[in-house]
C-alpha cells in the first residue's frame, strides 16, 4: 500500500513575514497588491476576519480595517522553499512540488510509518526555517491533498486504507479538488451535500448531468487516485492556477489574480529554471460553464536568468487575459491559470552531454 504525504506550509508568505518582523506577531497580516491587487494569502489572525487569497485588497481592508499587507517578495519566497525541499529530499526522491509552498512526497519505501515520516519532517522545517507545516498521510495524492487541511496550522492527519469508506461518507462535497461555490450550489441543488450523498449518484447520471466532469466526481467522491508522484524533471512548462471560490463576472478583478500569478510563476522560474529558454507566455481561463480557452504568445524576449521580469512582461501577460475574456462572451470565471512554455534547448544539450 502506497504512502504519499501532502506537506502544505501553514500561510507561507505571511508567515515569512512575521518570522522576518517579530512586530506583527498576533497580528492581522496579508501579503499581496494595493490598489487593484489582490491577496496572495492571509495569515489566520486575519482569516478570523474573512480574508482570504484570491480577494481582493480593498475587499479585504472593508473587512479587516487593521489588516497589515506586505508586498510581495518573492526571491525571498522561493529561496525559503528551497530550503524546505532539500529538507523533504532527506527522506525520498520522490517529492512532486506543486509551488513555493506544498509537494506531495512518496515514503511508501521509506522503514518508518507515514505518521512518523510527517512528523519528523515538520520538525525539521520549523528548526531550520523557523516555519510551521501541516501534513496530509493517505495512500493517494487526492486524499493526502484533503487530509493535509484537516488540522491545520502546524498538524497532521492520517486517513488509513480501512478508513476511507466512512472518512468519504461525511466529508462535504466542496472539499473535494475542482467543486467550487457554483457547483457546491449544483450539487445542493439535487440534495448532494457530502460524498457520501454523491456515491449514491449512477456514473451515468452523473454523466448526464456534467458531462466529463461528472464521470470525475464519481471517481473523486470514492477517494480512486491512481496518479504516481513525479519527482522534478526536464519540465516543458512551469504553471500556477486558482481556482475562485466565487465566479467573477468583471475583467478587473482578474487583472490583479493574473499578477500575483505571473510573479510566482517568475518567482519560480527564476529559482528552478534560470538557464531555460522562454518559447511562449500562456493563459488559461475556465469559465462557468466549464469550459476552458488557453491564450499563448511568444515573448518580447528570450534572455533568461536576470531578465525573468522582463521577458515575463506584466503588459504582454494583460493582453492574453483580454484576449482569453473576449472568448467567454460574458461567461463567468472559475479558474485563472498562469504560466509559461519552454523552448527545448536545455533537454537537447543535456542529451547531448550524456553522449
Amino acid at each position: 500500500m502506497r504512502k504519499i504525504l501532502h506537506i502544505d506550509m501553514d500561510c507561507f508568505y505571511a508567515a515569512i513575514e512575521v518570522r522576518d518582523d517579530p512586530s506583527l506577531k498576533g497580528k492581522p497580516v496579508a501579503v499581496g497588491g494595493l490598489r487593484r491587487g489582490v491577496l496572495t494569502t492571509a495569515n489566520y489572525e486575519a482569516r478570523r476576519f474573512g480574508c482570504r487569497s484570491a480577494m481582493p485588497t480593498y475587499k479585504a481592508l472593508q473587512l479587516c480595517p487593521e489588516l497589515i499587507v506586505r508586498p510581495t517578495r518573492f526571491d525571498v519566497y522561493a529561496a525559503e522553499s528551497k530550503k524546505v525541499r532539500e529538507i523533504f529530499h532527506r527522506f525520498t526522491e520522490l517529492v512532486e512540488p506543486l509551488s513555493l509552498d506544498e509537494a506531495y512526497l512518496d515514503v511508501t519505501h521509506h522503514r518508518e510509518e507515514g505518521v512518523l515520516v510527517a512528523s519528523r519532517i515538520r520538525s525539521q522545517i520549523e528548526v531550520e526555517t523557523g516555519l510551521s507545516a501541516s501534513a496530509g498521510i493517505a495512500p493517494n495524492k487526492l486524499l493526502a491533498k484533503i487530509a493535509s487541511d484537516w488540522n491545520k496550522p502546524d498538524g497532521q492527519f492520517e486517513i488509513r486504507p480501512g478508513e476511507i469508506e466512512e472518512f468519504l461518507e461525511h466529508l462535504p462535497v466542496k472539499r473535494l479538488y475542482g467543486v467550487g461555490r457554483k457547483m457546491e450550489d449544483k450539487l445542493a441543488a439535487i440534495e448532494v451535500v457530502t460524498c457520501g450523498d454523491l456515491q449514491r449518484i449512477s456514473k451515468l447520471e452523473l454523466a448526464e448531468r456534467f458531462g466529463n466532469w461528472g464521470m470525475e466526481l464519481y471517481e473523486l467522491c470514492r477517494g480512486r487516485d491512481e496518479r504516481a508522484v513525479k519527482p522534478n524533471r526536464i519540465r516543458k512548462s512551469v504553471s500556477n492556477e486558482t481556482t475562485l471560490r466565487e465566479d467573477i463576472g468583471e475583467f478587473p478583478p482578474l487583472v490583479g489574480i493574473m499578477e500575483e500569478l505571473r510573479a510566482r510563476v517568475a518567482a519560480t522560474v527564476s529559482s528552478e529554471h534560470p538557464n531555460r529558454v522562454i518559447k511562449s507566455l500562456v493563459v488559461k481561463l475556465k469559465f462557468s460553464d466549464f469550459t476552458t480557452t488557453t491564450a499563448e504568445r511568444a515573448p518580447d524576449l528570450v534572455e533568461t536568468g536576470r531578465g525573468i521580469d522582463q521577458v515575463m512582461d506584466a503588459e504582454r501577460y494583460r493582453e492574453l487575459l483580454a484576449e482569453a475574456w473576449g472568448r467567454g462572451n460574458g461567461r463567468a470565471v472559475r479558474l485563472i491559470g498562469v504560466g509559461v512554455r519552454f523552448a527545448d534547448l536545455e533537454s537537447k544539450a543535456q542529451m547531448q552531454l550524456n553522449l
